[in-house]
């Protein structure tokens, strides 16, 4: 095997590559990017006891944090990446993770209307609606990765919001 071939090798996740690196940890998203099955979706599971975490503190200070955790997973989700072979390998989930936590921020403190923003983002980010595919073939390494997810989550509050106002 040459070394090109050694660097594009696309490496499988487990349990020694996620305690390898911090960034592998936290991209891998505690452990839930290992899922056999659907890791995004645990990804995003995991996000809802985070926001929580965040949840008492004002919408302001909510932002704050996950602003900071968005800007930090560029960082674990490129050296992740990179480390699997592949700039969005499906194991990577932190994007996942932050992008919940932002919908949440949106969303009132009531288990139903977190079902349906749970429900809304895991559809804006499976679907990929205009110009969310665009962005995730276009843009690559760890902002891409964190970005089309970020749209995605914006989508979901779109929704989220106009329900809100039709149920008022």
């Amino acid at each position: 095997m040459t070394t090109l071939d050694k660097r594009l090798e696309i490496k499988t996740p487990n349990l020694q590559f996620l305690l390898q690196h911090p960034a592998h940890f936290f991209a891998l998203g505690f452990g839930s990017g290992l899922m056999p099955k659907a890791p995004g979706t645990f990804g995003t599971l995991v996000g809802i006891p985070l926001f929580w975490l965040i949840s008492v503190y004002a919408f302001t200070s909510q932002l704050i944090v996950i602003t900071a955790l968005f800007l930090v997973g560029i960082y674990f989700c490129n050296i992740t990446g990179k480390s699997l072979g592949v700039a969005d390998h499906g194991a990577i989930v932190w994007d996942e993770i932050v992008a919940m936590m932002l919908v949440l921020a949106w969303t009132p403190n009531v288990w139903q209307w977190w079902l349906l923003a749970f429900l809304l983002f895991r559809l804006f980010d499976i679907w990929k609606p205009f110009p969310i595919r665009q962005c995730d073939a276009k843009l690559k390494h760890g902002f891409g990765v964190m970005f089309d997810d970020l749209l995605a989550a914006i989508y979901a509050i779109l929704v989220l919001q106009l329900v809100l106002e039709l149920t008022q």
